[in-house]
């Protein structure tokens, strides 16, 4: 574990104080959500990477809990009890705080088990691209009142990889495989691979039985099954998956079967779209020219994308800066639209000083009833002062 001096510590109290003083100015109001969450709103929406790494314990009362691995979901629950009975009231959060995730690789100055985040969040308002315009123009802000000067933003943009595949004439099954591969560069090339030879994900030891008794449109009868078949066998529910995610995982394999692999052009398509990067300005030209002719389009998400460009720079957002990648998404599961990063070139580029994006689908997943329009960031609070101070000498 780093050992902070005094004089750390008080740099980054003033710089908090500053990254708040920026957000409650442009109309956020300041929250300190629970550190103390429960564990199942976490493990259901944010993903198996960050998953594994989310520190999660029992208390006397045999409660599952955590440590929050991010703040936005807190956030996310605040709001609900705020809005109970109408969650989609637009509503503007920020806060600064500590967040804890397992690091697989060990602790560093970069990437410690404990650490700060300064962030804000917007949710239930339906001007989407210029509700995402702001959120990374107040980021930017923020960042250059506190002194870092140069800096650089990577955007990237789900809702537009969906509908790629759409275009693409992807099934509604492969879309659902390659949306979750897609978080991942690696596993997305390799399930292109797959996809396209019509190979068959499988599970070694299943019986074929039990494959063909799982039905999406009966989960209830499923999810029993695979309980059934965990008992009869002794297997135990280990770490955090839960019987809902070996079913899903199961019934993923059992629609796998019946799949025709994927058309060549839809594979050339989808590659060529995947290798697109370079700046943000020229990017959706490229992207236009690779669909023309698509069966299927993606007019409007081209729409949406130029937009968003246009109410950035009109947010003071130096677009020569801004770079746009088509394979860079989330290691978060909850994103559904935009996703960006700042850099900086003093920290690696595996250590992004701020994250955030698109997250439409979350409220629901912490218990609205309905989806609520969200966007919203988070800066690394250590990150940011290291690059300050590497910046300044």
């Amino acid at each position: 574990m780093t050992a902070e001096t005094v004089s750390n510590l008080e740099a980054l109290a003033s710089q908090a104080q500053t990254l708040m003083s920026v957000f409650t100015k442009a109309g956020y109001d300041a929250v300190a959500p629970s550190i103390i969450q429960p564990a199942d709103v976490f493990l259901d929406v944010i993903g198996e990477s960050l998953r594994a790494r989310t520190y999660v314990f029992t208390d006397q009362d045999g409660a599952e809990l955590c440590l929050r691995p991010d703040i936005t979901v807190p956030t996310c629950r605040l709001h609900l009890e705020r809005y109970a009975d109408f969650p989609a009231t637009p509503a503007r959060y920020c806060y600064s705080g500590p967040a804890f995730r397992y690091q697989p690789q060990g602790a560093t100055a970069s990437h410690p088990r404990e650490f700060r985040q300064a962030g804000i969040e917007r949710f239930g308002d339906h001007a989407r691209e210029a509700a995402e315009a702001e959120t990374v123009s107040i980021v930017v802000k923020a960042i250059e009142k506190v002194g870092l000067k140069e800096w650089t933003v990577r955007l990237g943009d789900l809702g537009l990889f969906s509908s790629v595949l759409d275009a693409a004439g992807v099934s509604p099954n492969w879309k659902k495989r390659l949306d979750d591969a897609f978080l991942k560069p690696l596993s997305f090339r390799e399930a292109l691979k797959t996809f396209a030879s019509g190979a068959r994900v499988t599970s070694p030891g299943i019986p074929e039985e039990l494959l063909a008794s799982l039905q999406r449109d009966d989960w209830e009868k499923s999810e029993a099954a695979v309980a059934v078949y965990l008992e009869e066998n002794a297997i135990e529910l280990l770490g955090t998956r839960t019987l809902s995610d070996i079913t899903e995982h199961l019934i993923v394999i059992a629609e796998d079967r019946h799949e025709k692999p994927l058309d060549a052009r839809a594979i050339e398509l989808i590659a060529r779209y995947a290798e697109v990067s370079g700046p943000a300005t020229t990017a959706g030209d490229r992207i236009a020219s690779l669909l023309k002719g698509a069966a299927n389009g993606a007019g409007i998400a081209l729409e949406t994308y130029d937009r968003r460009l246009a109410l950035l720079a009109n947010a003071g957002v130096d677009l020569e800066r801004v770079t746009f990648s088509a394979e860079f998404g989330r290691t978060l599961a909850y994103y559904t639209g935009l996703v960006f990063e700042v850099n900086s070139a003093c920290l690696d580029a595996k250590s992004p000083i701020a994250n955030g994006g698109r997250y439409d689908g979350l409220m629901r997943a912490a218990g609205a009833r309905t989806e609520v329009p969200a966007v919203g960031a988070a800066i690394h609070s250590e990150r940011l002062l290291a690059a300050t101070l590497k910046g300044a000498q």
